[in-house]
């Protein structure tokens, strides 16, 4: 696990803000992730809540210098097999099933799962993952919560996820225990669907500076 770890760190590492992303036509997978890294966030988990998902993934990875991709919202085995066949090089879930863990400990490709309460997170703890995905953030009781967690369960590590945005993201950013946050503020519905590329890599550039 160790390895994974260090490497699912380094991904992690690159950047305070990941890009959380929701592909709808795979046309604007691209462009989109070229705006990301143009900004400077090159690690982008794309969401498994699309049809186009997985071909955004496949895309990305095949088309995109500089960039990481990862699959999102990967919910069990089959879909882990998906994304890693689609060229993620991280898998992202919400929480954590049987079937995930199992698909998870046969690859080298690291998972950042999920968990909300204590209880999950020493469930997690056993199984060996020290970096966790928070989720839903600012819903299970945000950075105050996050803070309260770090002493009792020293050495795990955080990406919170969900309700983060520029206002909040020092917040979390601050805290000790806090690697980096997932947030979809830096890719707008809007702004993705108006293919405003420039203005992307803009909100990419701001986010990419938040932990400095």
């Amino acid at each position: 696990m160790s390895g994974k770890t260090e490497n699912l760190l380094s991904t992690l590492r690159l950047q305070p803000v990941v890009p959380v992303i929701v592909i709808d036509d795979v046309k604007s997978a691209v462009p989109l992730a070229r705006a990301l890294v143009a900004g400077g966030l090159k690690a982008i988990e794309i969401t498994l809540r699309t049809a186009a998902a997985l071909d955004a993934i496949k895309a990305v990875a095949d088309e995109v210098e500089g960039a990481v991709a990862g699959a999102g919202t990967v919910l069990d085995g089959k879909q882990w097999d998906q994304a890693i066949n689609a060229g993620s090089k991280f898998i992202v879930s919400p929480g954590t099933g049987a079937s995930l863990l199992d698909a998870a400990a046969a690859t080298n490709v690291p998972l950042l799962p999920g968990a909300a309460t204590a209880t999950e997170v020493m469930q997690l703890r056993d199984r060996g993952y020290s970096v966790l995905k928070f989720f839903p953030a600012e819903q299970a009781g945000g950075a105050a919560y996050l803070s309260a967690l770090a002493s009792p369960l020293a050495g795990i590590q955080f990406c919170p996820t969900g309700g983060i945005s520029l206002k909040n993201a020092r917040d979390y950013l601050s805290l000790a225990n806090v690697v980096c946050v997932g947030g979809s503020w830096v890719a707008p519905k809007a702004m993705v669907q108006a293919g405003d590329w420039e203005g992307i890599t803009k909100l990419a550039a701001e986010a990419a500076i938040l932990g400095k």
